[in-house]
């Protein structure tokens, strides 16, 4: 295998090229396949960049082949692949003029939006093509090899110079990376000799080109083909920005086209992560797998989505749900969600745009019954421009995803997220699950047979949010076209139907009903902060559950159903990080009862809660993991030692004598239920207390932190400090 070019590979491997050089506060990018130029104009104008987008990935943008759909065809159409078949460099395409593109790119920067230029460089057009005329009118010849408008001759091909081994000049052979892959014609376009001086040279003068008009960077098409030094060569070429638009030495933003689907493939993301970002193709197939059906990994598994499920770590990935390719022929059968698939390709885009994880690309699609057709057109193949209904949406044959309800609020809520991490991540442990971007967004999403129908802790600020799932937020006077949402002490209420239009719920702090709206909030002064800790020491596999409330022989109507039960307290469970176990177990309880799970409470993959969870807790400062990031280890207000496990939730105070409730604990996987105790002397601590009666249980006190012994009758209650 050829040597990198060492001094190239350095700048490479820095990680300018993996910068997508969007203004500050955008995060995504939209693929507006087969627009016309003009269009892409008005639409980055118009719709993109009011709406939040960083970027548009064009279609190629260089001279092509004019290609005809077979005879046979009643309504001949042209196809799409012809613009993946160059005849030369010049600026002259189907989708538009030289000049069209250079007042498009302008356009757009002048908004804020960035074009990505497809870059086909590793081929010119198909063998099959003879003498022909470009769709800028330049001639070729491919029997001779001759792209006089380049120019390129025979010399600066692949097949005649000898480089490809195989008898037919194709890549037959896709697990010969080192002969055939990147050597050969690949579906008979005529491979260049990329390693060429002269070829080199004509690519960098191609793509500098664009850059002088003002592209923001370049998808290196079909990139798995071409040798990675080669690339390195050529990007290393390349001119800075042009700065009407971009800050001096701003370096183009390179990503690269490479099939990996980590399966054995004889060319690997790996070998091209360090010159640019890669398309991660597994990320896809991974979420389209869990939202199309429900089968195999569950949205549950997705709390360490990107541990799992990728292909690229974050900053090397170019993630995206479909392309262009696989959502018209999808050879290997990931069943890959496209627009066809409704609501699941909403919440697998909607997810998508809510996990920060890689640089995200929208689909933006034409209709097709056919994968080769091209887009839509008149009777002349002029390429209609999209049109667009009342509520925003394109008509007839144009699908733009893009202008979807959902995937336009998506990203602004991407955007209003920020760099936050994951928080408050809750499941059922199944296909059911929610959470936040710290204390910026919230999400729930529902692939389930069932609704969601519960209280979850979003930990956002309290106050009247636009439920963007169902509607839109009108920033300019504060009003919500849908249903609001009230948050009160960071929670809740979430109801989203299972047969619903896209099954999800979602806010953010930039949609909050206006402060003057009826539907203001203020925060539920009976919800108090309320920690419990149980001193026990345990094994691997033994869980800690609370259960309690108020003593079934102190009031009238306590029943075993925690939701209608006079004795269950109302609780919100506030602990975040990523203990798998306990997120799914708090989900659904909503209430301190005596009883184990409550109706919808969640499930670790069947294996039930035994009431309300508590996690492990040591006061080692050192110690591997937090509560805080992992959901147990430290916790600061554990000042014992190991092996105090720990609820952590706002209680509804209201609901308790005189702000007193009882417990025991229940140790699963170990001696179940505590025996009767015995709390008869005063509790210790900077609160303390005397039991309000007697009975078998623990006494503790709503908002104080109050700690026990699993099987003992001493107390400590203290004030948070």
């Amino acid at each position: 295998m050829r040597v990198f070019i060492l001094l190239a590979l350095a700048a490479a491997v820095s990680g300018v090229y993996k910068d997508p050089n969007i203004e500050e506060g955008r995060s995504a990018m939209v693929h507006l396949f087969e627009w016309p130029w003009t269009a892409v104009a008005a639409e980055c104008e118009d719709y993109l960049a009011p709406n939040g987008f960083g970027g548009v990935q064009i279609s190629p943008p260089q001279e092509h082949r004019v290609i005809f759909s077979p005879e046979w065809d009643e309504d001949v159409k042209r196809p799409w692949y012809e613009n993946y078949q160059p005849i030369s460099y010049r600026l002259e395409s189907r989708l538009g003029t030289r000049d069209e593109l250079i007042d498009m790119v302008k356009r757009c920067n002048n908004v804020g939006v960035r074009i990505y230029a497809d870059a086909v460089i590793n081929n010119m057009c198909g063998e099959d093509a003879g003498v022909t005329i470009g769709s800028g009118g330049s001639n070729v010849n491919t029997t001779a090899y001759s792209f006089p408008d380049v120019p390129y001759s025979i010399d600066e091909f692949s097949v005649p110079e000898g480089k490809c081994p195989s008898q037919s000049g194709l890549v037959d052979d896709y697990n010969d990376a080192e002969n055939q892959v990147r050597n050969c014609n690949v579906f008979g376009l005529l491979d260049l000799l990329t390693n060429s001086s002269s070829v080199q040279k004509a690519i960098a003068d191609y793509l500098n080109d664009l850059i002088g008009i003002g592209v923001a960077g370049f998808r290196i098409d079909a990139a798995k083909h071409i040798w990675p030094d080669d690339i390195t060569s050529i990007i290393e070429s390349l001119e800075d920005l042009n700065t009407d638009f971009f800050p001096p030495d701003t370096r183009p933003f390179i990503y690269l086209h490479v099939i990996d689907k980590d399966t054995g493939e004889a060319v690997t993301a790996d070998e091209y992560s360090p010159i640019g970002r890669v398309t991660d193709f597994v990320y896809g197939s991974t979420v389209s797998d869990v939202f199309r059906d429900g089968g195999g990994r569950k949205i549950a598994d997705m709390q360490l989505f990107g541990s799992w499920g990728v292909r690229l770590s974050d900053g090397d990935g170019l993630v995206f749900i479909d392309n262009y390719d696989n959502q018209r022929r999808d050879p290997r059968g990931e069943g890959i969600l496209t627009f066809a698939d409704g609501g699941y390709y909403e919440m697998a885009v909607a997810f998508m745009l809510s996990w920060p994880h890689g640089f995200p690309r929208v689909m933006s699609s034409y209709s097709f019954t056919q994968d080769w057709e091209g887009p839509p057109a008149d009777a002349n193949f002029t390429i209609f421009s999209p049109s667009f209904n009342d509520n925003g949406t394109c008509s007839e044959d144009w699908i733009c995803e893009h202008r979807w309800r959902i995937v336009r609020n998506m990203i602004q809520w991407r955007n209003v997220a920020g760099d936050e991490s994951v928080q408050n991540w809750a499941s059922n442990g199944y296909h059911q699950a929610a959470f936040s971007r710290g204390d910026k967004a919230f999400i729930a999403i529902n692939r389930d047979y069932s609704p969601i129908d519960t209280i979850i802790y979003t930990g956002l600020p309290d106050g009247t949010y636009c439920n963007l799932a169902l509607g839109y937020f009108d920033s300019t006077d504060g009003t919500c076209t849908g249903e609001t949402a009230t948050v009160s002490n960071g929670a809740t209420h979430v109801y989203v139907d299972n047969n619903s239009e896209n099954q999800l719920f979602v806010i953010h702090v930039e949609a909050m009903v206006d402060d003057s709206s009826e539907n203001d909030t203020e925060p539920d002064e009976d919800y108090q902060r309320t920690v419990i800790f149980f001193e026990k020491v345990t094994v691997e596999g033994q869980d800690l559950f609370l259960r309690g409330g108020i003593d079934h022989n102190v009031r009238d109507g306590c029943t075993t159903d925690a939701d209608t039960s006079a004795c269950a307290i109302p609780i919100i469970h506030h602990v975040g990080g990523t203990n798998y176990k306990f997120n799914n177990w708090k989900w659904g309880d909503n209430y301190l009862d005596w009883y184990g799970a409550e109706n919808d409470q969640g499930s670790d993959n069947g294996d039930f809660a035994q009431g309300t969870p508590s996690v492990w807790t040591t006061n080692e400062t050192a110690y591997f993991a937090s509560v805080e990031y992992d959901g147990f280890g430290y916790a600061d207000l554990n000042v014992w030692g190991d092996h105090y496990w720990m609820a952590d939730i706002l209680m509804d105070c209201s609901k308790t004598e005189d702000g007193w409730f009882e417990l025991k604990a229940f140790l699963k996987g170990g001696e179940g239920w505590e025996s009767d105790r015995n709390q008869w002397e005063s509790c210790d601590g900077s609160a303390g207390g005397n039991r309000p009666r007697a009975t078998g249980n623990h006494f503790a006190r709503c908002g104080f932190i109050n700690m026990f012994t699993f099987n003992g009758d001493d107390c400590q209650i203290d004030n948070f400090s």
